[in-house]
């Protein structure tokens, strides 16, 4: 199901790069000095807050999130991947293993404690708190052991329903983790070794999805081109990044991403990088598509359809670059594939936030609160995802391929 050309082209260059990296140090000096601050040291307030049927926990948290991302996120984030093979090596490390939780530990309360990493997506949090489930269990038999990862897995994801990759990563995780003929024939703690085996193999292949990613979409990115970003995606900041740091000549386009202002986050972090950077309100993208090349957008999820799930005004940003010829790209890893088929905007469940314009709304006057949009999958042009670059219509053979 993983062994994808991606993955296997982007462990050979990060193979070479070790080994590199090796040679370099033989020659820079014999005595060893300890790494740079990893990830794993930052800390900040935890901000989930008690969670509101009638808000979307995750919009209320995800900017708090996405505002501790600094310019140097980047570095940080590779010299962690840089890490995962010692840290395996040496017997796992918070950076780049996935077993972290304490004994006694909530899986929610586990969740938390690594949301507070701010280069981690929440889908990887909780496949990581999944993970700890196993290593740190009482279970003595392998039904027992499952029902107790199924508990885990129902807590996450109640944590927030509306959360579309939460879901979808919990899904997949008991699916790839539970999936092995192998569990029958084995006594139960070879077993368990093998299921901590696959659930740290998940949570590495979930780790390095951005970076496969931002590796396949460089090809997309040309000279001289100018790009239309809409929202806050750390997947199209990674790609972005990277095509910055392979001295790509491009511009960039952010739609201010009302109510949030997702975009003035994003243009801060394009300005930062030194690339030339405009910022639209959200009603000018039709009078700005003449001079776009193409769209880039994350997604909150990927359907069964092949078409996207994301913030609102990713539809109608999708509507204007069709009309007008002009591709969009989607950036989205394979954790966010999930079994959902909407057929029309109503067809979701209710994702909500709320919603200050500034000045006083009578109370008479009803104000739209929903959160994100569906996009279909005949105005989506490639999907860049950890498993290759995707047609919409190959998604569902892909989701076939996850969940079976």
């Amino acid at each position: 199901m993983w062994g994808r050309s991606a993955s296997f082209i982007y462990d050979k260059r990060q193979e070479k790069l070790d080994f590199q990296q090796q040679q370099q140090k033989q020659y820079d000096d014999v005595s060893y000095s300890p790494p740079p601050t990893s990830m794993t040291e930052i800390s900040l307030p935890n901000p989930n807050p008690s969670p509101n049927p009638n808000l979307s926990a995750y919009y209320q948290t995800r900017a708090a999130h996405h505002a501790v991302v600094t310019s140097d996120w980047l570095a940080q984030a590779q010299a962690a991947v840089a890490g995962d093979a010692k840290s395996t090596a040496d017997g796992g490390s918070e950076g780049g293993g996935v077993g972290r939780g304490k004994e006694g530990k909530s899986v929610v309360d586990e969740f938390n404690s690594w949301r507070k990493q701010p280069e981690l997506a929440e889908a990887v949090a909780a496949i990581r708190a999944l993970a700890s489930v196993i290593r740190f269990s009482k279970a003595t038999t392998m039904m027992e052991l499952e029902i107790e990862l199924k508990k885990a897995s129902d807590s996450l994801k109640s944590w927030d329903a509306t959360s579309i990759s939460l879901t979808a990563a919990c899904d997949l995780f008991m699916r790839y983790v539970t999936r092995t003929s192998a569990l029958e024939y084995e006594d139960f703690n070879s077993a368990r070794s093998r299921l901590m085996e696959r659930a740290e193999k998940f949570g590495e292949i979930s780790y390095k999805a951005r970076k496969i990613i931002a590796m396949l979409s460089q090809d997309f990115i040309f000279d001289g081109c100018t790009i239309l970003v809409h929202g806050f995606s750390r997947v199209v900041l990674e790609v972005l990044r990277t095509a910055a740091q392979n001295k790509k000549s491009f511009r960039v386009f952010c739609t201010e991403g009302r109510p949030d202002r997702t975009g003035l986050r994003f243009s801060n972090e394009m300005a930062k990088l030194n690339v030339p950077v405009k910022l639209l309100i959200d009603s000018a993208v039709a009078y700005s598509m003449d001079e776009v090349d193409m769209v880039f957008v994350g997604a909150d999820g990927v359907v069964e359809s092949g078409g996207i799930i994301n913030m609102m005004g990713t539809y109608q940003i999708a509507l204007v670059a069709h009309s007008m010829n002009k591709p969009v790209y989607v950036a989205a890893e394979s954790y966010k594939f999930a079994r959902l088929y909407p057929l029309d905007q109503k067809d979701m469940a209710p994702a909500l936030r709320p919603i200050d314009f500034g000045v006083p709304v009578p109370s008479k006057v009803e104000i739209e609160k929903s959160a994100r949009d569906y996009t279909p999958p005949q105005y989506l042009t490639l999907l860049f995802t950890d498993l290759g670059v995707l047609t919409p219509s190959v998604v569902s053979d892909e989701l076939i391929q996850l969940y079976l």
